[in-house]
């Protein structure tokens, strides 16, 4: 029956599915957006997390966009070779590395954010505000859904 919504269309699955294919096409966008100001997903991401928190620890960074210790050091070494970060030695803690924005970085990823916000923006124009809004909040909670059971499973493994 046509407009039926069946079980298996609901599935746990099935929406994983769905998700993932929309989440392929979004990063496909994404990465292309980047693309344009000759940046990689991982050098525009620790470069976008500098602009809007401030100077950071390596490790913070590599802990908050998920990158390995090596691909979060290859990431600032690439950066920093352009002349868009720089290094120096933590004042709170010598063993760390804070890496900040040079002035070049700041006005490259000022003007690669607001590109990417408008390409982003573009590519969410099928859903209107309100629905983003709700998308928004399902996609929370299930994510803190999922991230219940992984602790559930991690405690339960200990």
């Amino acid at each position: 029956m046509e407009g039926e919504v069946t079980a298996a269309a609901v599935s746990g699955t099935h929406l994983w599915l769905v998700l993932m294919k929309a989440h392929r096409a979004l990063a496909r966008h994404a990465a292309r957006s980047v693309g344009a100001m000759d940046l990689c997903l991982s050098d525009f991401a620790t470069m976008e997390m500098l602009l809007h928190r401030g100077p950071q620890a390596v490790s913070a960074i590599g802990k908050r966009i998920e990158l390995t210790s090596g691909a979060i050091t290859s990431a600032v070494d690439r950066l920093e070779l352009r002349g868009l970060v720089a290094r120096s030695a933590s004042a709170d803690d010598r063993r760390s590395v804070v890496v900040s924005l040079t002035a070049r970085g700041r006005a490259l990823i000022e003007r690669a954010f607001a590109g990417h916000q408008r390409v982003m923006d573009g590519t969410a124009e099928a859903l209107t505000a309100p629905e983003r809004a709700t998308l928004l909040r399902l996609l929370k909670k299930l994510g803190r859904s999922a991230e219940a059971k992984l602790a559930e499973v991690d405690e339960g493994s200990g």
